[in-house]
């Protein structure tokens, strides 16, 4: 193709200069990005794989997790309206279950099936085996010890609260749909909110008009105040603010009340609801919200004196999304491999007959034995254990929900080493390339011991075996 005849040397010199400059850094891109690291977080979901990737943002780009800091908002307040809708659903089933004599009352979760009445056992923990039942996708303790129907003047109480705190669950709508931006996803759940990459500045962008550039700070703080006087309030945001302030007392009363046999009260309801409420990291790190595809995340992280780009892949983990994490097997360095071992007692959302500790196991041993992923470097992270223990205290009984654990003690040792140990044996039986399994035991909402671990892990466990496999050292 020849240049157009009205131009000169001097510009036709200029382009073949800027077309070699072009070349030269594209070589010098790709010859940096073969000493970059690729690790990807793969789980289930909910397992903790996207507050583990907010470990490594607060750890090596703590100012981003500033720039989004009041997005978190919108999350928290979501959390918090999505459970008393739940818990006002359950004790609606409840009162249906008093109203109609049945010999056996209990309330049902939102999916219709009877709390009271589970779990159908997990057979195996690797064969999910001949199920009974229609157990929930929940966490089943929260009021399956209880068989007492409820008096006249609970159910006047429970009605009065319904109505009072109203106005407030009607904001769990607005609330998903601003968080999710009107996505849709089928096939991964039953109501659950999904959001996309970069859900951070379009929650900020929709509620108003745009996002201001926020100045580093040294603090969390600093970082809040800084967050709450540069970025204009969103109305919605405040609004609903307002309706938690006003009926903190109610929500108190609920999330007590003695049918829920609940032992987790919302203890910072005041601080959450007060009008100039910015979230602290620890709000965000216990703040959920369930990832969508596939997000990449990129660190630069200084190693035995070396700066090292990390790519890090935050995945979602519901059953319906899992074919997406296919394309980022071909050039992975490492996985870790998040598994909550507190989820005995719960099934999955997208498949009620199936326990989760089940489809952990069998997700695992998809992941170890697939071809792409043979020369992988493997940390694995049996997560939620401060949960795990809280169940064991308030005494459930692994047996209950999974009967291969037969008569063991039910104490917190025996229960994480006894997962552990099926685990270990999914690595051991596909495992050709003799790769080593670093197993942790882990809690990823405590920050101080993730990080330390974190550091453990990137230095000596997928950085070394990535550059011994890349002849580096």
């Amino acid at each position: 193709m020849k240049p157009p005849p009205s131009e000169t040397d001097s510009e036709r010199a200029r382009v073949s200069e800027q077309i070699d400059e072009d070349l030269r850094e594209e070589r010098e891109r790709l010859k940096k990005s073969k000493t970059d690291v690729k690790l990807l977080l793969l789980g289930q979901a909910e397992s903790g794989k996207s507050t583990l990737q907010k470990q490594f943002q607060l750890m090596y780009k703590p100012n981003s997790l500033d720039q989004e800091r009041l997005s978190w908002r919108t999350v928290i307040y979501f959390n918090v309206v999505h459970s008393l809708k739940h818990i006002l659903n359950t004790l609606e089933a409840w009162d249906d279950d008093a109203d109609d004599g049945d010999d056996t009352p209990g309330p049902e979760d939102a999916n219709g099936t009877r709390i009271a009445d589970q779990p159908s056992p997990s057979t195996s923990l690797m064969d999910p085996g001949d199920m009974h039942g229609t157990p929930s996708s929940t966490d089943h303790s929260m009021a399956s010890g209880s068989r007492s129907t409820p008096s006249s003047s609970g159910a006047i109480q429970i009605a009065n609260l319904r109505r009072r705190l109203s106005p407030l669950i009607a904001t769990d709508a607005q609330l998903a749909d601003r968080l999710s931006g009107g996505l849709s996803v089928s096939g991964s759940g039953k109501g659950g909110v999904y959001v996309r990459s970069g859900w951070q500045a379009r929650t900020i962008e929709n509620g108003i008009g745009k996002v201001k550039q926020k100045r580093p700070n040294t603090s969390d703080k600093k970082a809040r105040e800084s967050a709450s006087t540069e970025i204009p309030p969103d109305p919605m945001v405040e609004e609903i603010g307002r309706l938690l302030q006003a009926c903190e007392e109610d929500i108190h009363a609920l999330w007590g009340h003695p049918i829920l046999l609940c032992h987790f009260l919302p203890k910072h309801i005041s601080r959450v609801a007060s009008p100039d409420y910015v979230p602290t990291t620890d709000d965000i790190l216990h703040a959920r919200i369930q990832t969508m595809g596939v997000a990449e995340h990129i660190f630069d992280v200084n190693i035995h004196g070396k700066s090292v780009t990390w790519h890090l892949y935050d995945v979602g983990g519901a059953r319906g999304q899992r074919h997406s994490w296919v394309p980022y097997f071909d050039d992975a360095n490492a996985i870790i491999f998040v598994a909550p071992v507190s989820a005995f007692d719960q099934y999955l959302e997208e498949d009620p007959r199936t326990n989760r500790i089940d489809d952990s196991l069998q997700l695992f041993t998809q992941i170890c034995s697939n071809a792409l992923l043979k020369s992988v470097h493997l940390v694995l992270f049996l997560n939620k254990t401060d949960l795990l223990r809280s169940k064991l205290d308030r005494g459930l009984k692994v047996r209950k929900y999974i009967t291969s654990f037969g008569e063991r003690s039910n104490d917190y040792e025996t229960v994480v080493q006894y997962f552990r140990a099926h685990f270990l044996q999914v690595h051991r039986r596909n495992n050709e390339n003799r790769r080593v399994l670093y197993t942790h035991f882990t809690s990823v909402v405590d920050t101080k011991a993730t990080q330390r671990l974190l550091e453990t892990v990137m230095r000596d466990s997928i950085f070394r075996g990535y550059l011994q496999s890349a002849a580096l050292v």
